[in-house]
C-alpha cells in the first residue's frame, strides 16, 4: 500500500516500538521485512501501519501478517525510481544495521476482513497489494470459514509471484480456497491466465452481486476494478479498499 494519508485512521491505532527481526529480498525489488512489536499490536486484517521515519514522516504500508502472529510482516516494493518506498526500506535497514528499533503505528484503514459476514470473498491484489489479501486470507483460515474464497494476483512478470507455492499449497489443501494468478507480461513458459487481474474476475464470475470483494493495489487499478464491478453487479457497500477513499 503506498500513498494512503491519515483520513483512513480507525479508533484502533496505536503508536508502539518493534525490533527488526529480518529483511529478506522475495525478489530482485521487493524485501520483506518482519517487525517484533515491543507492546500488543491491536489491530484486524487488512489494517494497515505507518512507519514513522520522524514525528512529521509517516508512510503506510499493508501488514501481511495477522494479530494472533505476533510479528508485522510488511513487503515493500522498492522499484527503481521509487524514492518514497526506498526511503522506508532504507531507514529499517539503517536502524537494524545500528541496533535501533523502529517506530510504527498500527490499527489504521477502514478496509479489514468483515468476518461477520458469510457471503463468497474475492481477493483482488496488484503487486505488492498481495500483502493487504494476504493477511486477510491467513484470518479466514485461522477463524475456519466455510464460504468459497477466491484470491486473485496479478503481477506484470511472473517472478513477481513470490508466495506462489505457499498459495499453491493453501489451494491444493482447503477446498473453499482458490488461488489465480495473472501475469500481464508472461515469459514463453506461461502457461497460467494473462492479461488484467481484474478482467479475469469478470470472465470468470458472471454476477457479482453476492460477494464480497476486497482490493489493493495501486490507485487506478482499484478504481477501474470497482466501476467494473459494479457494472457486473457488485454491491459498493461489499467492495473494501482504503483506496476508495481517494478515487
Amino acid at each position: 500500500m503506498t500513498d494512503i494519508s491519515t483520513n483512513t485512521v480507525s479508533t484502533l491505532a496505536t503508536a508502539i516500538t518493534c525490533d527488526v527481526i529480518a529483511i529478506e529480498a522475495l525478489t530482485p525489488s521487493i524485501s520483506k521485512v518482519i517487525l517484533s512489536p515491543q507492546q500488543p499490536a491491536a489491530y484486524h486484517a487488512g489494517q494497515y501501519l505507518q512507519l514513522l521515519l520522524s514525528a512529521e514522516d509517516k508512510r503506510p504500508f499493508s501488514i501481511a501478517s495477522i494479530a494472533q502472529h505476533n510479528q508485522l510482516e510488511l513487503h515493500i516494493g522498492t522499484p527503481a525510481g521509487d524514492n518514497w518506498s526506498g526511503a522506508a526500506l532504507a531507514h529499517i535497514q539503517q536502524q537494524h544495521r545500528a541496533g535501533l528499533q523502529v517506530m510504527v503505528e498500527v490499527g489504521l484503514g477502514v478496509a479489514q476482513l468483515r468476518l461477520n459476514s458469510q457471503r463468497p470473498i474475492i481477493l483482488l491484489a496488484g503487486g505488492t497489494g498481495f500483502s493487504y489479501v494476504y493477511a486477510i486470507a491467513q484470518a479466514l483460515s485461522e477463524a475456519k470459514t466455510s464460504q468459497p474464497v477466491y484470491l486473485y494476483w496479478g503481477v506484470r512478470q511472473q517472478d513477481a509471484l513470490y508466495y506462489q507455492p505457499q498459495l499453491q499449497h493453501w489451494a491444493g489443501q482447503a477446498d473453499n480456497f482458490h488461488y489465480i494468478p495473472v501475469v500481464q507480461q508472461p515469459t514463453a513458459g506461461w502457461q497460467g491466465r494473462t492479461g488484467l487481474v481484474h478482467e479475469a474476475v469478470l470472465a470468470d464470475i458472471a454476477a457479482l452481486e453476492d460477494y464480497d470483494i476486497y482490493i489493493a493495489g495501486p490507485f487506478a487499478m482499484a478504481g477501474v476494478a470497482r466501476e467494473a464491478f459494479a457494472q457486473q453487479g457488485a454491491v459498493r457497500e461489499h467492495m473494501f479498499a482504503d483506496a476508495f477513499a481517494y478515487i
